[in-house]
């Protein structure tokens, strides 16, 4: 049976393609119900990092698994 939360890590990692601040991330994936704990199984796949840009604002992108992980998915729509 397809784990049902893989579609919805795989729109978080089309929506972070470019890297995006962090608390805008957890504005809009961050969830208290633990049946869509969608950020956290992104975070414990290894598919995002956190780390600080120039100006010192923490941002969350794709590590290189989340972005062959993305362009797998986008292989097989196409």
């Amino acid at each position: 049976m397809p784990d049902p939360l893989q579609p919805l890590v795989d729109d978080l990692l089309e929506w972070v393609t470019a890297p995006r601040p962090y608390a805008e991330v957890m504005d809009a994936w961050r969830t208290s119900c633990p049946r869509l704990p969608v950020w956290e199984e992104a975070n414990r796949q290894g598919l995002v990092a956190c780390g600080r840009d120039a100006a010192g604002v923490e941002q969350v992108a794709l590590t290189e698994l989340g972005r062959r992980r993305l362009q797998a998915r986008r292989a097989v729509s196409a």
